[in-house]
């Protein structure tokens, strides 16, 4: 057995239902709930424009959950692999089709998949397979560790996941656990997916993927408990954005973890926050695009005004991918010598903010 490791790690969520939770916790999935309820209604009466935002959303979720693991290739090829225009042209566009195909069976087929093991190893396999990889939909048989690299370029364990010879328990006794949890009406279920997400990663049940199969997770969990802001904003792309902290919160929840005495709510917090984040953006991108039907330059201009923190022209042709660098640059210009916004910093790392 794996040093550091004495027992097989047991699941329980029991403590989400002691009425003891932080505040800031039982606020976020308040906020979750309102904003949950307005989309629901936007995307029932405007169905083309939540359209357009998925295909957008589609395309930065899997550059972006890709790009955290450092499989990176250019947008234009991302966008003809994602519409499935042209063929993988190498290993990493070969992976990135791998994501899309995963992620394109939990968008349409979501209701029928299940945090069971059978449909995580199918998962996995569907992720894997197209590059050729013969590990795909199969537990790790290595144990493996999480290594962190320090100032100096030393290299540390930082984390030592279940051992392989644990790993296919584990994730029985996390499925049943999670089925367990998910029964019980008493158990929010916005706080009970990150507790198994985080789970998840520390069991690291595979050889490799495991990052991108719990984002997957993430959004099948969320989809079907009627969360479905990550189809219309990516969020992948807010966990890339704000990855630091992510990985923080990550290294908080994880320590201590194989005893049974870590700390879940870091994690918590930090998994309900990026879902915020993605139906506040779901939230202004609507506006923007709801009103502006309008033009490119009203949509811009929206765009700038309403945010509340500094936006660089890469932001914004993120925001408004249909829109070319060259009118946003224009538009920004326009803006700035009226008066209505102003420049924040210098040569690229210029940012724009309402004045």
């Amino acid at each position: 057995m794996q040093k550091g490791w004495c027992c097989m790690r047991k699941f329980d969520y029991s403590f989400l239902n002691n009425g003891l939770l932080p505040a800031n916790l039982v606020n976020l999935t308040s906020n979750i709930a309102a904003l949950k309820t307005m989309a629901g209604v936007r995307k029932d009466e405007y169905t083309q424009i939540f359209t357009e935002l998925e295909a957008v959303a589609k395309v930065q979720s899997i550059k972006s959950s890709n790009a955290i693991e450092g499989i990176v290739t250019s947008d234009e090829r991302i966008a003809a692999i994602v519409n499935q225009n042209s063929a993988p042209l190498n290993h990493n566009e070969a992976e990135i089709a791998g994501y899309r195909d995963a992620l394109n069976a939990i968008h349409l087929g979501y209701a029928h998949i299940d945090f069971r093991r059978s449909d995580v190893l199918r998962l996995h396999e569907m992720m894997m397979s197209f590059a050729g990889y013969e590990y795909g939909g199969q537990y790790k048989t290595d144990d493996n560790v999480i290594l962190e690299i320090d100032a100096d370029g030393n290299r540390r364990v930082r984390f030592r996941p279940t051992p392989a010879s644990e790993t296919p328990k584990a994730m029985e006794q996390l499925e049943l656990a999670y089925l367990d949890a998910r029964s019980d009406a008493n158990i929010n279920q916005l706080l009970l997916i990150p507790c198994v997400i985080l789970d998840f990663l520390c069991i690291h049940p595979f050889r490799d993927g495991n990052g991108r199969m719990s984002r997957l997770l993430s959004l099948l969990l969320l989809y079907k408990n009627g969360f479905d802001a990550g189809k219309y904003v990516s969020f992948e792309e807010q966990i890339n954005r704000y990855k630091g902290y992510y990985y923080d919160a990550l290294q908080q929840s994880s320590s201590e973890w194989e005893n049974g005495q870590n700390d879940y709510f870091p994690f918590m917090e930090n998994f309900l926050s990026t879902l915020y984040m993605c139906y506040k953006e779901l939230d202004k991108r609507f506006a923007v695009v709801h009103g502006k039907k309008v033009t490119k330059k009203a949509r811009i201009e929206a765009t700038v005004l309403n945010s509340l923190t500094p936006l660089s022209k890469a932001d914004i042709c993120k925001i408004l991918p249909d829109i070319s660098p060259t009118t946003v640059e224009a538009v920004l210009g326009t803006m700035v010598r009226t008066g209505s916004i102003r420049k924040i910093g210098s040569s690229r790392a210029i940012r724009y903010i309402k004045a």
